[in-house]
């Protein structure tokens, strides 16, 4: 990224609100494959967070560092959806 930028965030910062944003469209393609409801999108979420999985794994993540950031997500998300099964 340019060091040029006409913000004031930091390029950590950049790259950190752009992983996020790029969470947020992934979700929003799965949405989108759930919605579809053929046959091939039935598990798309659970193979593409499996994908997920893998791609921090090619990016040199221990499995330690991987099976606590998804276990750290799911205990988490009871307090992120107030308890609701679905938003």
């Amino acid at each position: 990224m340019s060091t040029e930028a006409t913000d004031d965030l930091t390029d950590e910062e950049r790259t950190l609100f752009g992983a996020y944003d790029t969470a947020a469209d992934l979700a929003a393609r799965c949405r989108q494959l759930t919605d579809m409801s053929a046959p091939s999108s039935a598990g798309a979420l659970k193979d593409i967070v499996n994908t997920v999985m893998a791609a921090f794994w090619d990016q040199g993540f221990s499995q330690t560092e991987i099976r606590n950031a998804f276990a750290a997500a799911v205990a988490d998300m009871n307090r992120y959806a107030a308890g609701q099964e679905r938003r």
